[in-house]
């Protein structure tokens, strides 16, 4: 178990340098939807798959199967109204968004009021222009667990493949589905108004 953490530890300090070595960063997609009335926005870094697939990806998952839904800066939604996620309120503000992928079962959509870390905490190399960029958890879930707002269900399906992860928000009548897309699979749940 200890060596694990280590392992994990040294993962995640080393891949701000993996990924600043490779060039320019990826793109970061910032797909919105209007639900009730307000804006819901998502922004998130968009990997490639680069020749892998979803299954060598997810064999690369931490111990908790908790993966950060993109790449490099963390991945935040924004609503400006009271919302609800797979049917659980989440009040207006700023959140960082997670992917729980067990093994085995369905995945669900982690949505945390942490905000991240500055990437000079984890990273002292850290590029100016983005040293007090937050980065996503990667020490573990476990210590964020508690200011976790809603843990949604997403429903699985086929899409045509995609190099690139992609989030999207599409208008469902009055509110909107939100779907993870990669590689040919995808991930899915609807937004609403909070009522």
């Amino acid at each position: 178990m200890m060596r694990n953490r280590v392992a994990l530890v040294a993962a995640a300090l080393t891949l701000p340098a993996l990924v600043f070595a490779q060039g320019p960063p990826p793109p970061r997609g910032n797909p919105s939807a209007t639900v009730g009335g307000k804006k819901v926005s998502v922004e998130y870094g968009q990997p490639s798959l680069n020749k892998r697939t979803i299954k060598d990806l997810l064999a690369q998952l931490p111990q908790d199967r908790v993966w950060r839904a993109g790449v490099n800066q963390v991945t935040t939604l924004t609503t400006e109204g009271d919302i609800a996620i797979g049917g659980q309120k989440v009040k207006a503000g700023k959140y960082s968004l997670y992917v729980l992928a067990p093994e085995n079962g369905d995945w669900s959509l982690l949505v945390n009021s942490d905000p991240g870390v500055p990437l000079k905490t984890i990273f002292a190399g850290a590029p100016p222009a983005l040293a007090d960029a937050l980065w996503p958890r990667l020490d573990g879930y476990e210590k964020i667990k508690a200011t976790e707002v809603a843990r949604a269900p997403l429903k699985s399906g086929k899409v045509a493949a995609t190099e690139a992860f992609t989030i999207t928000l599409t208008p469902a009548g009055d509110g909107a589905t939100l779907t993870l897309a990669w590689g040919d699979q995808s991930w899915s749940t609807g937004i609403t108004a909070a009522k």
